[in-house]
């Protein structure tokens, strides 16, 4: 395959996500109002970590001006870390695969068990991640806390990238287990200490949902950067595969650097910022066990960590999937650009993103009763709206179209078939762009579900607690033996994730739609 055929898509597709970038900017400062002052002491709040109070202990209504300038100051102090850490992780991403197959020359039954060693470790840390980010116990005094698991993962991520350097498989398996603690971290500390602090500062849902679709949109800029670069530190380096993940190291470094600089503290229930708990619990078995009571309980959690379950798990399967899969179709595998495919997809995710941002904020605008509302609406230690939240349910509606969408494209194609030839290889790269597509709505959905949903002092907890099926369920597809099951393993998706579109239209829908009584743990 001429690897001018996908740089011209690339180039096609970045033309469309920035043209709809600049129609939704214009857009937005047609309904933005003026902002003629900043709230210092908003802005300050963020700073230390706390929300502004009465005296009654309530946040300090703000004025539209007020939140501008704390939404502002959160949004640059999240979304420069957010892009500094997703860019140390897209880097790596087009040639994990490669660098395990082709350049160590390891058999692809090998390559499967790394990559389900890896997921068994972020099954069995992701629980405790999330419990050592929500607490701020005696035991585990140095690692509890948002910023400083989030400080963690830079270090075991970093260490990963530099086993990752040494053909060694013992070492590869090493690499592999702290790279499943990092991304438990990655898809649970991050985005919890991103919502506390929006609480803290007395922010409305709305500016939390703005936060997520930015940080979808530069998530897609930087992932096509990293593709794009990381294609050329492979040419610079004759073709050779562990560039990428010296990058990868070195931003990793940079980013602990600005975390610690930049970030406060946040926990979630159990004692404050400044308290310990002394605790001998040190697995915090009874935490886990209240969480899972939680979710037990409420059929809304139920739906929500069954769809982050199959459509998370999808994507990791695409992750190792869509590689062989181009291949298999190629009259010429062994000179698949794969930089530039990855940086189209990433693209796709792009264009996702600004499909959200479209649909939520210019489509669909949150109504002026639901901007008053809080976002913490915790389904586990409160009650849900007594109203119907109008963007609440936009979301909940979008869960399901994504789903929905996601498992048409992995039925197309499967339904395109094996064989090689241009056109079945073209066919089969525009089916996994509209999942990209789909992936790039579903971040900030999935989000913004979590974020209005889950109480505070669980968030992190029960996100992680959610990713303990969703590495079952990859582990158990990737030992079917991918190379020889890929179109199974496809079919399989396609069916899962319309059956999550399917429960949350018809368990999740309704209930946030309808008058809602209380709900308790």
């Amino acid at each position: 395959m001429d690897p001018t055929f996908y740089q011209f898509q690339l180039s096609l597709l970045a033309i469309i996500c920035i043209a709809l970038i600049a129609f939704e900017r214009y857009l937005t400062s047609k309904r933005a109002p003026p902002d003629h002052f900043k709230d210092t002491v908003i802005e300050d709040s963020i700073e230390v970590g706390h929300p502004v109070l009465q005296t009654n202990g309530a946040p300090v209504p703000t004025s539209t001006s007020s939140r501008a300038g704390a939404l502002k100051t959160l949004m640059r102090k999240y979304l420069l870390v957010y892009a500094i850490v997703m860019g140390a992780d897209w880097l790596q991403g087009p040639y994990v695969y490669s660098l395990y197959r082709e350049q160590y020359g390891f058999p692809e039954r090998l390559v499967a068990v790394l990559f389900v060693t890896g997921f068994m470790s972020a099954a069995i840390f992701a629980p405790l991640v999330g419990v050592w980010a929500d607490t701020n116990s005696y035991l585990f005094l140095r690692l509890s806390g948002r910023k400083r698991i989030c400080l963690l993962f830079c270090i075991l991520y970093a260490t990963t990238c530099g086993l990752l350097l040494f053909p060694f498989f013992p070492l590869l398996l090493l690499a592999r287990i702290l790279g499943g603690i990092s991304t438990s971290i990655l898809f649970s500390g991050f985005e919890s200490w991103l919502v506390s602090s929006s609480s803290n500062a007395a922010l409305q849902s709305e500016d939390l949902s703005s936060i997520m679709g930015r940080a979808t949109l530069v998530n897609g800029f930087v992932a096509t950067a990293a593709g794009v670069f990381s294609n050329q530190l492979v040419g610079w380096n004759n073709g050779g595969f562990r560039s990428p993940f010296v990058a990868s190291g070195c931003l990793l470094l940079l980013a602990w650097v600005v975390i610690s600089g930049s970030w406060s503290e946040n926990y979630g229930g159990g004692a404050g910022a400044g308290t310990a708990q002394i605790s001998v619990d040190i697995f915090q078995i009874r935490r886990l066990g209240a969480a899972w009571r939680i979710v037990a309980a409420d059929p809304v959690l139920l739906v929500l960590g069954l769809t982050q379950t199959i459509f998370e798990g999808s994507m990791y399967l695409f992750v190792f999937i869509w590689v062989p899969t181009l291949q298999e179709s190629s009259l010429d595998p062994t000179f698949l650009p794969l930089g530039y495919i990855f940086s189209a997809f990433m693209v796709s995710m792009m264009f996702g993103s600004l499909l959200y941002t479209y649909i939520t904020a210019h489509w669909y605008p949150p109504a002026p009763s639901s901007s008053l509302q809080k976002h913490t609406r915790s389904a586990s230690v409160g009650t849900l709206p007594t109203q119907g939240d109008s963007s609440l349910v936009l979301h909940a509606q979008l869960s399901a179209l994504v789903c929905a969408a996601s498992s048409v494209t992995f039925a197309a194609c499967v339904s395109i078939g094996k064989g090689k030839g241009d056109e079945m290889e073209h066919l089969k790269f525009w089916a996994f762009c509209l999942f990209e597509a789909c992936v790039g709505m579903y971040y900030p959905v999935q989000g913004m579900l979590r974020g209005s949903l889950i109480a505070n002092e669980h968030r992190a907890t029960l996100s992680s607690l959610f990713r303990v099926p969703l590495n079952v369920f990859v582990v158990v597809s990737l030992m079917t033996g991918v190379s020889s099951a890929r179109d199974a393993v496809l079919t399989t998706c396609a069916i899962v994730l319309a059956i999550s579109s399917l429960t949350t239209t018809f368990v999740v829908i309704p209930r946030v739609e309808a008058p809602v009584q209380s709900r308790t743990a």
